[in-house]
């Protein structure tokens, strides 16, 4: 993971990888990240950078690969999945968390985008399933309650750095 991390970093910061911090855009130059739809919200989520830039300091990086790893818990993995998926950081998904994710999921292009009545109704079907308590979001228990239903999500959410 030294390694990995170190890499990232130009040749004249490598001695102190430890104090440095990686920017965002070097993140998003692993392979594992380069085509997750989700890469810039796993940045996001993983970053402690007080800037806002996403940038990673070497702690960082190891909680992400520890979060994907194989050895991480189902409800490790959840809690990190629930806050990537919740776009605007209000510890609930909602109906635009939702369509933001759909979108992720199918693509942003034009063939693979849902009509909107489409949308809806995934949507609605996705808070019929997981909105317990009905008040139109799902928060984070009703997001484990649903994951521990799933018992492919743990391989279905992981990536290997």
């Amino acid at each position: 993971a030294y390694k990995r991390f170190s890499e990232l970093l130009p040749k004249e910061e490598r001695e102190n990888a430890c104090s440095a911090r990686v920017p965002k855009s070097q993140i998003l130059t692993l392979p594992e990240l380069r085509a997750n739809p989700f890469q810039h919200r796993i940045c996001r989520v993983f970053s402690t950078s007080y800037d806002g830039d996403d940038s990673m300091s070497f702690e960082d990086f190891l909680d992400m690969l520890s979060v994907f790893s194989d050895s991480a818990t189902s409800d490790i993995k959840s809690h990190y999945a629930f806050r990537i998926f919740d776009f605007d950081d209000d510890g609930t998904l909602d109906r635009k968390d939702l369509e933001k994710l759909v979108n992720c999921l199918t693509g942003q292009g034009e063939e693979s985008r849902l009509s909107n009545a489409e949308m809806e109704q995934l949507i609605q079907n996705i808070l019929e399933e997981s909105d317990i308590d009905k008040d139109g979001t799902i928060n984070l228990s009703e997001f484990q309650h649903v994951i521990s239903r799933s018992p492919d999500f743990a391989s279905s959410f992981k990536i290997v750095l």
